[in-house]
């Protein structure tokens, strides 16, 4: 394994004050600053694999320093982060594969406590990224300081198709029951990657990086989204309001949060719900006007749809806890 990749991975788990080794690869977070545990595995030598599933007590924000470029095939089965750099924000979205190309030392990571957090991330060298995307006949498909554009820092996300979320669900259950041997781990995490560049890169190079200014307002433009949204601006509404066309804005929130402007907005909808109803401080009809939807019906019908769950069901169990 690549010792810069190993230093990088290392510096963000000495972030977790207490942290300890419980054995060769499991890493137990130090009950003072959550519960849960990161697993950390080498399916080759050159790519280091991690699976975290843990909830933390407090907010942590964490500075990446990166003692060499490199980048990062992950995937996000529970709780959203956010990642800025020097004048960006981006947040990564449950349910969405994600690959980012890292250059830069200057990146902090947010983490909100009382979230849980299920994540897969699978590091590897610009060195053999570069192999990964070089055909047997020699032509390199990608490289990794075009693809940059010049920045420091690119996150490429997305919804993954259904095979590999199978796939993926398939790692998940089986680390967790110590199941699936090494061979099957290699072979998995192999086709994995493999699709996972193919899907983001092939036939692509064409695709240049938001530039910072647009990062900017699509980022402000997310903000207005869910300061409003109980009663959210049409897009072209809201592209008036962060200076960019319309094409342009949907182009730049798909690359940044790898949803639809609106689709984004459901998700947020539904997450604030969970939180209003777990809080027992208000019904069903009160929470669904709160997140924008004028018919309880609708939100009840969203709601099931997202943690098949009825909201009236919900808040009953919570109120029996009280």
């Amino acid at each position: 394994m690549n010792n810069s990749i190993q230093y990088n991975f290392n510096h963000f788990f000495e972030k977790f004050e207490g942290g300890h080794q419980a054995g060769s690869s499991s890493y137990m977070l130090h009950p003072t600053t959550g519960i849960g545990q990161v697993l950390r595995l080498y399916p080759r030598s050159e790519l280091e694999m991690v699976m975290s599933d843990y909830k933390l007590y407090q907010n942590h924000d964490i500075r990446l320093d990166s003692l060499a470029p490199m980048v990062e095939f992950g995937y996000c089965y529970e709780g959203s982060r956010e990642i800025s750099v020097p004048g960006a924000r981006q947040e990564f979205m449950p349910a969405n594969w994600s690959l980012q190309l890292i250059n830069t030392s200057e990146a902090r990571l947010e983490l909100g406590q009382a979230q849980s957090f299920r994540m897969l991330g699978i590091g590897m060298s610009v060195g053999v990224f570069h192999h990964f995307m070089t055909s047997i006949g020699g032509v390199q498909k990608a490289d990794f300081n075009s693809l940059l554009g010049g920045k420091s820092y690119r996150l490429l996300q997305e919804k993954p198709p259904a095979s590999a979320s199978a796939s993926l669900h398939h790692i998940a259950a089986s680390l967790r029951d110590g199941t699936m041997n090494n061979i099957e781990l290699e072979y998995t995490v192999l086709e994995l990657l493999e699709l996972a560049l193919r899907t983001f890169l092939e036939g692509k190079e064409e695709r240049i990086g938001l530039s910072q200014e647009t990062q900017l307002r699509v980022g402000e433009a997310r903000r207005i989204i869910l300061q409003q949204m109980d009663n959210p601006p049409s897009l072209l509404q809201l592209s008036r309001m962060v200076g960019l066309n319309d094409y342009k804005l949907k182009v730049g929130f798909k690359e940044m949060y790898g949803n639809t402007i609106f689709g984004y907005l459901r998700e947020k909808r539904m997450e604030q719900a969970l939180k209003l109803l777990q809080a027992g401080k208000s019904n069903v009809i009160e929470v669904s006007c709160a997140v924008g939807y004028s018919n309880p019906s609708h939100f009840a019908e969203a709601f099931r749809k997202k943690f098949g769950v009825n909201p009236s069901a919900l808040l009953r169990e919570n109120s029996s806890r009280i």
